[in-house]
């Protein structure tokens, strides 16, 4: 069985496309071979910057010959569905075969598919892979209509074997396939031709080529960490560079050089930044000092002077990239320390934040006012909150922010301290966008946290307001990553948080904001015809008293602005009723608690269990109920006790919808035939003394042990006692004891949500 080999070789493939065109050729040629019959042993593929590379092992010489039965019509069939079916399997009539069937007489056809060489078929797959290839980008050269990334320059296509090596016949767009490919461009340029994928990867070797991107990557890192370990350094890691540069270099040279003392008093976020996606260099740190203060660099060749020309010119162009940053941080600073923070953030008023939400600044006094409401449910001060708040954004009219947004929030930070405001403040500066994913930390510092959900409930109640929630297969505004950030912010610092109450508050806020600039929000109330609607304030007077000037009234409107009929130059924008909002946003936050805790293993169908009950608002609460009944659940005594339940409130449901009443009247003792129910009495009891305080606490460990205590009276019970007696006394008795069971467990979790 021959081995395949397969070399797309081109300019420059940009390194962010490596990886994924790696995998595309693999899964594209592997799939194409299989689908027309040829069969492999193991594929791999390969990329550098100059080539993409596919190695399959054990590929079938031929497709196998295929015998495909078709029934057709009768015998006597019209002559018309005849020809119909002949000319469907390309046959004659007398290739036909007559058979007998339970019908009578059936025409069958017998076809007969011979096998294919591999060398036809690759050709085949190949090129319709290379005319298909889904690159992100891809171009036109020449006066060829062929498309790829970068120009294609040749086509190594190679079947080999214990008897040699074929090259595959294949031309495409003037590209004709051979056995031979290129080293280094620089150290070794010349062509030379290979057998197979072992002979190519010795050869590429010797020619300076190192074929595996991960080898590419571990060479890099092994040489940049010796370098930096032999002068005492460390190398900050970064795996996202080091697999960019990676894909930069065919032959990886690593080049260690110093950064000028005059930068080194630069912030390492901003040394580190500027270098990685300016220059692609690693920072090298002293552990000694905490300083970043050399780099690493990996060229693409050796060079006579072992690299010293390479670093002198790279230090050149590194000073002047430093040197615009330090003139960035000298001027944001000077700005901090003669207008403030706050001053800073002045110019936020003339940015948007989103045209239907209002200004940066607007945004930053709604934030300002919910983070003094949340600052005491975290244990934060409400003025050291809302001062967080209030320059958490200022570092986004910073030049350096301008130059490198990825440092929002980090130099908002240092130029917090600069400005000599409290350490919480600084650090919420910071912090106040964590956490970014859902393995990014989380803050615990009160005011960062008071100061994040704020951030994020607004986000998330503002774009909820104007209807531009995600969808399922898009989310522009990051609403998910926001509501997760709020859902891990609650849970990692046991926040005892109402929601609703925030989002309430959040949303008058926003009204308050956007009055303050003339666009009164309100809500819609269809009444006839559209020239006839009416507009009333959002259903949350009981939040916040209104301001008296507000006015409601008819309206006319275009779209979503709606203009006052009185007067036109106040502008209206239609949102949906507050506490249709606040209920559909806590809908929201729930399936996305659902998938953060279902990837920490408590069931979908315990969290509806805990959803059902009263404070499911209340995620710290939701979520210490729902860890209590998935570990109830999966004690012998929690699996027993659900189904006596389920078997209690079975009978119950059926008996209550046949007689059409409510068992709900409390059992009588005095009406007790058998041990068996007096048992269950006693212990129903006992169970309602034990829950009821056990919830107060918020202890459900305890309400489950006091519920597990019913497993065993339950079972007795049932084996002892026919509820459905044909004493109507006994039985309605019975009945309403099957719903005190049912209402006792209930207190704790609804049970008739758990599956099984």
């Amino acid at each position: 069985m021959p081995d395949l080999l397969i070399e797309l070789f081109s300019e420059e493939i940009p390194a962010r496309m490596q990886a994924r065109a790696r995998e595309d050729l693999k899964k594209l040629v592997t799939d194409g071979l299989v689908e027309a019959g040829l069969t492999y042993a193991s594929a791999g593929a390969f990329s550098t910057p100059r080539r993409l590379v596919l190695s399959v092992e054990g590929l079938s010489a031929e497709s196998p010959t295929l015998r495909e039965e078709r029934k057709g019509p009768k015998a006597d069939a019209p002559a018309a569905a005849i020809e119909g079916f002949l000319r469907s399997t390309g046959l004659t009539r007398d290739q036909l075969e007559t058979r007998a069937d339970k019908k009578g007489a059936v025409l069958f056809a017998v076809v007969e598919k011979p096998g294919r060489p591999a060398p036809e078929i690759v050709a085949e797959v190949l090129e319709r892979v290379i005319r298909t290839f889904p690159w992100p980008k891809s171009m036109r050269w020449g006066t060829g209509s062929l498309r790829w990334v970068r120009p294609l320059q040749s086509i190594l296509c190679l079947l080999s074997d214990e008897g040699g090596a074929e090259v595959v016949p294949m031309t495409l767009d003037g590209l004709t396939a051979g056995n031979s490919t290129e080293g280094h461009r620089f150290m070794a340029p010349a062509r030379f031709a290979v057998s197979g994928f072992e002979d190519y990867r010795a050869k590429l070797a010797r020619a300076f080529v190192m074929l595996d991107a991960s080898e590419r990557e571990q060479a890099i890192w092994h040489e940049a960490t010796t370098q930096a370990f032999a002068q005492g350094l460390e190398v900050v890691p970064d795996a996202a560079l080091l697999s960019e540069v990676a894909g930069l270099v065919e032959w990886p040279v690593v080049l260690m050089g110093a950064i000028g003392e005059d930068f080194l008093g630069l912030p390492p976020e901003v040394l580190q930044t500027s270098m990685r996606e300016h220059q692609k260099f690693f920072s090298v740190t002293n552990p000694a000092t905490g300083r970043i203060e050399k780099f690493v660099t990996v060229a693409n060749r050796e060079t006579a002077d072992h690299g010293a020309t390479i670093l002198k010119g790279n230090g050149k162009v590194l000073s002047a990239r430093l040197s615009d940053a330090r003139f960035f941080w000298e001027n944001d600073l000077r700005t901090v320390k003669t207008a403030g923070l706050e001053g800073m953030a002045e110019g936020l008023r003339h940015v948007t934040f989103h045209n239907r939400l209002g200004s940066q600044a607007d945004r930053i006094a709604r934030i300002e006012a919910l983070a003094r409401e949340i600052a005491p449910l975290v244990g934060a001060s409400p003025d050291l909150a809302a001062e967080a708040a209030r320059v958490a954004k200022a570092d986004l009219q910073s030049a350096m922010v301008g130059e490198f947004p990825e440092l929002q929030g980090t130099m908002g930070s240092y130029y917090a301290r600069a400005a000599g405001l409290p350490e919480a403040v600084a650090q919420a500066c910071k912090a106040h966008y964590q956490p970014l994913g859902p393995s990014d930390t989380v803050p615990t510092d009160p005011v960062s946290v008071a100061v994040a959900l704020a951030d994020k409930i607004d986000t998330l109640t503002g774009f909820w307001a104007i209807d531009e929630k995600p969808t399922g297969s898009k989310d522009p505004f990051a609403l998910r990553r926001a509501a997760l950030g709020v859902i891990r912010l609650v849970l990692a610092n046991e926040v005892r948080m109402d929601l609703q109450a925030g989002f309430n508050s959040s949303i008058v806020n926003l009204v308050g904001s956007l009055n303050k600039a003339n666009r009164l929000w309100l809500l819609t109330a269809e009444n006839g015809d559209e020239d006839d609607l009416v507009f009333e304030l959002l259903n949350l007077t009981s939040v916040r008293n209104w301001p008296a000037n507000l006015h409601v009234g008819p309206v006319g409107y275009t779209k979503d602005i709606v203009y006052d009929a009185k007067d036109d130059a106040a502008s209206f924008v239609r949102i949906k009723d507050g506490g249709e909002i606040s209920v559909d946003l806590l809908a929201f936050f729930h399936d996305r608690l659902k998938v953060h805790l279902r990837e920490q293993g408590i069931r979908h169908d315990v969290i509806d269990a805990c959803l059902a009950m009263p404070g499911n608002d209340d995620l710290t609460l939701l979520v210490k109920r729902a860890e209590a009944l998935s570990g109830f659940l999966k004690t012998d005594d929690g699996t027993n006790l659900l189904q006596g339940f389920k078997r209690a409130n079975n009978i119950l449901t059926q008996a209550e919808a046949k007689d059409g009443v409510e068992y709900s009247f409390g059992a009588d003792p005095k009406f007790a035939e058998t041990d068996a129910e007096r048992a269950l009495f006693s212990a129903l009891e006992t169970a309602e003394a034990a829950i009821g305080p056990a919830l107060q606490a918020e202890d459900f460990a305890a309400a489950m042990s006091a519920m597990a205590a019913l497993r065993a009276p339950i079972d007795a019970f049932f084996e002892a006692v026919q509820v459905n007696a044909d004493n109507a006394v006994l039985r309605r008795n019975r009945l309403n004891m099957l719903h005190s069971i049912r209402a006792t467990c209930a207190r704790v979790a609804d049970l008739t949500r758990i599956e099984g």
